[in-house]
């Protein structure tokens, strides 16, 4: 995309310093910490003018007084009234700082947001910041920030709020969602969610992108970035400041112009977006996109217990897709090996004591039937049936449309959860979750 922004210097960084007080517990020795532990293979030094040393997860380093050799990125930590003198000092060393410092144009200091920016012009820097949380680019093993690690995956997730992001990272490791970066942007003072969003549209790591937004300062270019994102791969919105208060709210958080609701979601279906309205359906989305490209609106489901089915079928038609009409062929063969008690209609129900034969065979042949877009399996297994059995019949079923899991609940289905992981087969914890998920891929 023309004009667009190579930001490899933050998220495939070879060189960083680390601007601050390397105490334990303060903001600059945490994310040298982090970056330590995460496993970065490039140069790092610590710039302290007091000197030093300081040893973080068992390797020590001796602390500059001042940087003297040219670096990818810059990660600052300092009061924000010496941050406009530094990034002049260090300007001709660094190609990009992160500014995690706050006091900026979120408690009204504009002049001083400015003259950080004019500071960093004067030298061709790139500002990510500043009041914000840091970077991971996750598979450059580059944790740059505060925040707790996550697993690789490709997951890019954009947040215009640092905490927001700590808590999704931490939702997206309990949900098993593996991610390709993340970016707390805050004031958006240079750098801004238009500029990530065509970034990660590019990048080859990232498979779906996800943005946490409050406000934008330029409709205009944001448009035209989701709408660049958006054609190349998945693009999950979760907008904050729907309301009047909480656009007033946002005001005070960012300094951002939160805008007309209305105007944003219109913007966000004209260029392909995905809207989402809750943290959970975040990574819910993501979890889908990781695993296929698209599917069709005609869902089959097959279930061993007959409430659970019951609740997909209605979540299925209030998201607006349908309840496959299944062929009489498969009707017919499916009443050849299930027992009587069962039902062969959709949603076909295995009842309790089901199998792997059982699940494996009835997924093989609701699959061939041409009126059926994608498979929705629940499992909620008794205690005498391994919920890994019923997991290995959904691994081995030879099926090549969408197959989208709900194994329940808690320990009871642990070890099947965890092999349908190791195949790459997300699981979905309750059936209204894995029917929006279907829907999700319905929308591209």
């Amino acid at each position: 995309m023309e004009g667009k922004v190579n930001l490899d210097q933050f998220f495939y960084p070879e060189s960083v310093a680390i601007f601050g007080s390397f105490k334990p517990g303060a903001i600059a020795y945490e994310i040298l910490r982090n970056v330590v532990e995460g496993g970065f293979e490039g140069k790092l030094i610590p710039v302290n003018p007091r000197g030093g040393s300081v040893e973080a997860a068992g390797r020590r380093f001796e602390i500059k007084t001042a940087l003297e050799e040219p670096v990818d990125t810059a990660i600052i930590a300092v009061p924000a009234k010496i941050v406009p003198s530094l990034v002049d000092e260090i300007g001709p060393l660094i190609e990009g700082a992160i500014v995690i410092s706050a006091g900026f144009s979120e408690v009204g200091n504009w002049e001083l947001e400015r003259e950080l920016v004019e500071r960093a012009r004067k030298h061709g820097v790139r500002l990510i910041g500043p009041n914000c949380a840091g970077v991971f680019g996750v598979h450059g093993k580059f944790f740059g920030s505060f925040e707790v690690r996550v697993k690789p995956g490709g997951l890019a997730l954009i947040s215009q709020s640092g905490a927001f992001g700590g808590a999704a990272l931490a939702m997206g490791n309990e949900e098993k969602v593996g991610f390709s970066a993340f970016v707390s942007y805050g004031n958006a003072a240079d750098l801004n969610e238009s500029d990530f969003l065509e970034y990660f549209a590019d990048d080859e790591n990232t498979k779906v992108i996800a943005l946490y937004i409050e406000g934008v300062k330029d409709g205009r270019r944001f448009l035209k970035a989701l709408r660049y994102a958006s054609s190349k791969k998945p693009v999950i919105i979760l907008k904050a400041g729907k309301s009047a208060s909480g656009a007033k709210a946002v005001a005070s958080h960012t300094g951002s112009l939160a805008g007309s609701y209305e105007i944003y979601r219109a913007a966000f279906r004209q260029a392909g977006a995905i809207e989402v309205e809750e943290m959970e359906e975040v990574f819910d989305a993501a979890k889908a996109f990781e695993m296929y490209e698209r599917a069709g609106k005609r869902v089959a489901v097959i279930t061993n217990s007959g409430g659970p089915g019951v609740l997909a079928t209605d979540k299925i038609e209030r998201l607006g897709l349908e309840i496959a009409r299944l062929d009489d062929k498969t009707v017919e063969a499916l009443k050849s090996f299930l027992p009587p008690q069962c039902s062969v209609r959709n949603p076909v129900d295995l009842i309790a004591d089901a199998d792997y034969d059982r699940y494996k065979r009835t997924i093989e042949t609701v699959c061939k039937d041409e009126n059926v877009d994608s498979i929705l399996v629940i499992c909620v297994p008794p205690i005498f049936i391994p919920s890994g059995e019923i997991a290995k019949a959904v691994i081995e079923a030879e099926c090549s449309k969408p197959v989208v899991v709900n194994f329940m609940a808690g320990e009871l289905v642990g070890r099947g959860v965890e092999l349908l992981e190791e195949k790459g087969i997300k699981n979905f914890t309750t059936p209204e979750r894995a029917a929006r998920a279907l829907r999700w891929l319905s929308m591209r």
